[in-house]
């Protein structure tokens, strides 16, 4: 029993390296595309193109990706996805070279290929690694290693691209400042992947039953639409109150893209919430684990703009959100039920004011989104067998490509019309997610 439990917790531990690598690789490139729009004088319709070109790889590679790791085994997907990672990173050099949009978005493309199967790889085998009725809090858990890495994605996007390219006197001296990071980006997941061959880890059964059986599925599928409603809204709000931050309060681009890891901050802190309120953790423990993430939530707070009013204010979203979480009794659909209403809540006011009070509404957004992920995929892939979770796990992810599809329509209404009406789309998304948690996610 204690081998298998030291087994476990490396296996954990693999898959949190895991999380916190391809959430950085994802939110760095979201937040790119604010830079790419000034570099390149695009639209608000073009420059959602780069996130497109990142999530659409989820569309044409997540099934693919499914099967291919229920052939080769969870371990050399991953090894096989962090390899494409490094790839990509590599290719932002000739891209900022020949100063081309589209061979950026191909870098991208790239890269995101690598993640699909870094994130089809890495969910089913968390879910695996323990009893069923605890999955949600162990998503949560390696979600929340993967959300300090989407806060500090924008934070070093803010300190050498965006700082950078401000600095730079033409086009093409601001694209130079892509490709540095990606150099490193590159260099250090091919450490990783090396280091992982040669590791021991616990291996997750892949084989056992038929593609055509995962279909019948109803939770499955309607699970995998919560997703391209979760992923859109939450990639398609960040992209949008960056933009708006800029239009009705005045911040330079900089300093809204530094904001917005305070956004990325609040979903990692509700998912550190989400770790031990949806786990076997008793009570006891939970208030102590409670302190000490609201405690990370002044630190959190602070330390974007070093400023403890912010950090207090921050630290206070987090103690409601952690009221808010009482609502769902322990359970992850309830739970889901009411971060979905309140998100959808949120944008509602945020839309229909412009006032200061956005910033942090619009920022408050991301605790609610915390959760959302780990409990669509855990009730999606709820009751299958571990051979079926491979191929649950592709049709699943390959809906991610809702962050491809709902920041660029939301990019064509702001163009159209407003940025702040281009928020009626992830309102609709989130009232989905609610009817997912409620209704969608029974087994029929």
């Amino acid at each position: 029993m204690t081998e298998q439990k030291n087994t476990q917790a490396a296996g954990m531990a693999f898959m949190g390296m895991i999380f916190f690598l391809f959430g950085f690789v994802t939110t760095f490139n979201i937040t790119l595309a604010d830079k790419f729009k000034a570099v390149f004088e695009l639209s608000n319709f073009q420059a959602q193109l780069v996130n497109g070109a990142f999530f659409f790889t989820y569309f044409l590679l997540s099934f693919a990706a499914g099967s291919i790791i229920k052939k080769i085994g969870y371990k050399a997907g991953v090894i096989l996805g962090l390899v494409l990672v490094a790839l990509g990173s590599f290719l932002f050099f000739p891209a900022a070279k020949a100063l081309s949009f589209p061979f950026f978005l191909f870098a991208i493309f790239i890269m995101a290929g690598g993640v699909v199967f870094l994130q089809v790889a890495a969910n089913p085998y968390v879910t695996a690694l323990g009893p069923s009725e605890t999955a949600s809090g162990r998503l949560n858990l390696t979600q929340a290693l993967n959300s300090i890495a989407t806060y500090l994605a924008p934070l070093v996007a803010s300190a050498f691209v965006f700082k950078a390219a401000a600095e730079a006197l033409s086009p093409s001296e601001a694209a130079k400042s892509v490709p540095a990071p990606f150099l490193i980006i590159g260099i250090i997941v091919l450490i990783i992947a090396l280091v992982i061959y040669f590791l021991k880890l616990p291996v997750i059964p892949t084989q056992g039953v038929e593609r055509k059986s995962v279909w019948k599925y109803r939770h499955v599928l309607l699970g995998a639409v919560g997703i391209f409603c979760y992923v859109g809204a939450e990639v398609g709000t960040a992209a949008m109150l960056q933009r708006y931050f800029q239009e009705a309060l005045g911040m330079i681009q900089s300093e809204a893209a530094k904001m917005i890891a305070l956004y990325w901050g609040g979903s990692m802190v509700g998912r550190f919430y989400g770790s031990f309120m949806l786990s076997n953790v008793t009570n006891s423990k939970k208030y102590m684990y409670a302190a000490m993430v609201v405690a990370l939530a002044v630190f959190v707070g602070w330390f974007v703009r070093q400023n403890i009013t912010d950090g207090l204010i921050f630290a206070g979203i987090a103690v409601v959100n952690y009221i808010l979480i009482q609502l769902g009794r322990g359970k992850a659909a309830r739970s889901l039920a009411v971060f979905g209403l309140v998100a959808a809540a949120l944008l509602v006011v945020v839309m229909a004011t412009g006032s200061g009070i956005i910033l942090w509404l619009g920022l408050s957004i991301g605790f609610f989104n915390s959760i959302m992920f780990p409990n669509i995929f855990a009730l999606g892939v709820d009751g299958l067998d571990k051979g079926e979770l491979s191929m649950a796990s592709g049709i699943i992810n390959t809906l991610i490509v809702g962050g491809a599809v709902i920041p660029v329509l939301m990019g064509i209404i702001a163009d159209a019309t407003q940025v702040r009406f281009a928020f009626i789309l992830p309102i609709a998304c989130y009232l989905y997610i609610v009817f997912f948690a409620l209704v969608g996610s029974k087994h029929k």
